[in-house]
């Protein structure tokens, strides 16, 4: 009983540390501009893809302040860093620490998993790596938001887009960075090392490819598009009606394309600039954030 007891006297002062530690970040975020700088780097990124919108709009009939436009900037601010303050940070510090508890029960510990350091290898090839581990994973983790019922009721959230524009990236329910996060945590624990700066370059750099994927502009990127992700392809994943063949999805990348090409699962059979956009349904989906954050819990499939 005693080491239960100094369990959760260790997950309580997990819980403490994981908010006190991220409200004083969060609040040096705001106040203190550094190059890996989220707040104000998501401010940017947006701000330069919301221009490309202005500049070469895809679909010229669409509004500047299209259809959910501030509905979707609320989800951006709220899933990027209140959402991290209400609810990842705690749960992603006690997950590693039950699973190192896990381990410890059988003398092990995540060092022993571990096949490589990234800190071994030359800069760009670990960052390299890093990105293409991080993205291969998450490409998975996609397909499962789809394959599975329950987890497909929270990627709604993310579907329930009718008209494609940069804030559309960060629509989503809360519920899925935490499925993101726990199929990440075994694999990059194998290829432990990566260093903030890594973390953050991967990090800017999927946020302007998703930014990119989901703005109003007809880009394909030439044959970059067999690696890339792209406003062309990626409009696809969100088309309202596939063909049964293809009828949990399609395209599933979020930075790179070339696990769609190498599994079967890329579908771009035309421009589909003004295909209809949602999923089956999706007329009776709520319209507002907080019947959208409710819907899943409510509904069984």
């Amino acid at each position: 009983m005693a080491g239960v007891v100094v369990n959760m006297e260790k997950y309580l002062e997990i819980f403490k540390s994981s908010y006190q530690g991220y409200f004083n970040y969060l609040l040096d975020e705001i106040t203190r501009f550094h190059w890996e700088n989220y707040f104000y780097g998501l401010i940017l990124v947006s701000l330069v893809v919301w221009g490309l919108e202005l500049l070469f709009p895809w679909r010229k009939n669409q509004k500047v302040f299209r259809k959910d436009f501030w509905l979707d900037t609320f989800y951006m601010f709220f899933n990027f860093f209140l959402l991290n303050l209400i609810v990842l940070i705690f749960l992603s510090n006690t997950a590693e620490a039950l699973f190192n508890d896990f381990l410890s029960l059988f003398g092990l510990s995540v060092s022993k998993f571990q096949l490589l350091n990234l800190n071994d290898l030359p800069w760009g090839l670990g960052l390299f790596i890093f990105f293409i581990v991080s993205d291969f994973v998450q490409w998975n983790t996609h397909r499962l938001l789809h394959r599975i019922p329950f987890l497909w009721n929270f990627h709604k959230v993310h579907h329930s887009v009718k008209e494609m524009g940069f804030a559309a990236h960060l629509r989503y329910h809360w519920m899925e960075p935490i499925v993101y996060k726990s199929m990440l945590y075994i694999p990059l624990a194998i290829i432990g090392g990566f260093t903030v700066e890594s973390v953050a370059i991967v990090h800017f750099t999927a946020l302007a490819i998703g930014h990119l994927n989901h703005a109003n502009l007809g880009w394909d990127y030439g044959f970059l598009k067999y690696v890339f992700n792209n406003p062309k392809m990626h409009i696809w994943h969100h088309a309202k009606k596939l063909p049964d063949t293809v009828k949990y999805g399609v395209n599933f990348g979020l930075s790179l394309s070339i696990w769609d090409y190498l599994f079967g699962t890329n579908h771009v059979p035309y421009d589909g600039r003004d295909i209809p956009l949602g999923f089956l349904g999706d007329e009776d989906f709520p319209k507002d954030f907080i019947h959208q954050e409710l819907y899943p819990l409510k509904t069984k499939e």
